[in-house]
């Protein structure tokens, strides 16, 4: 279903919800695809470090920016942060291409990129993560978390099986009363 809603005579929002159901898949992909793009970075898996589009190479790298980022901290703490923010992006990301709890994910993915962002504004100045489009992935995963409906997900098929168990509860308490 479509409608057009005006605005204090300005503003024309366009609402399609099939649309709207088809955009929250590309959210999905994207984050999550670029949450796992960012970790196979930091293992190697795209390459050395020097080759074209290339930021780590190594995990050593990565902690090396993750030190520069949080300065602040003391240096035995750059491991375990670098690990947790890699075990974050590995959970998110598998999660946001499954669609398993995607609202939550999404909303602790927004969170955690929102981290991302103010670090590299602090340490390298907001150009870093304009560069990165940090920000854009934190209002899309953001807008994300507001979504209802996620197609094409685990979430989706969770709730079909619970709508059709309840209406077979259903039709099978009716079934019984009438007995």
């Amino acid at each position: 279903m479509s409608a057009i809603t005006v605005k204090d005579d300005t503003t024309v929002c366009y609402y399609d919800s099939k649309f709207a159901s088809y955009a929250t898949l590309y959210l999905r992909i994207g984050l999550g695809v670029g949450f796992l793009s960012a970790v196979a970075d930091r293992f190697g898996l795209w390459g050395a470090f020097g080759q074209p589009n290339v930021e780590w190479g190594n995990f050593s790298r990565f902690l090396e920016y993750t030190h520069s980022l949080n300065w602040y901290l003391p240096a035995k703490m750059i491991p375990p942060l670098g690990i947790i923010a890699t075990g974050a992006e590995i959970l998110f990301g598998l999660l946001l291409l499954v669609g398993w709890h995607t609202r939550a994910t999404a909303l602790l993915s927004g969170l955690l990129l929102l981290s991302f962002g103010v670090a590299m504004t602090l340490a390298l100045g907001v150009k870093a993560p304009l560069n990165f489009a940090v920000f854009t992935g934190v209002g899309g995963a953001l807008l994300l978390a507001n979504c209802e409906s996620f197609p094409f997900s685990v979430d989706e098929l969770l709730r079909r099986r619970t709508i059709q168990r309840r209406a077979d509860e259903s039709s099978t308490s009716s079934t019984m009363r009438s007995t």
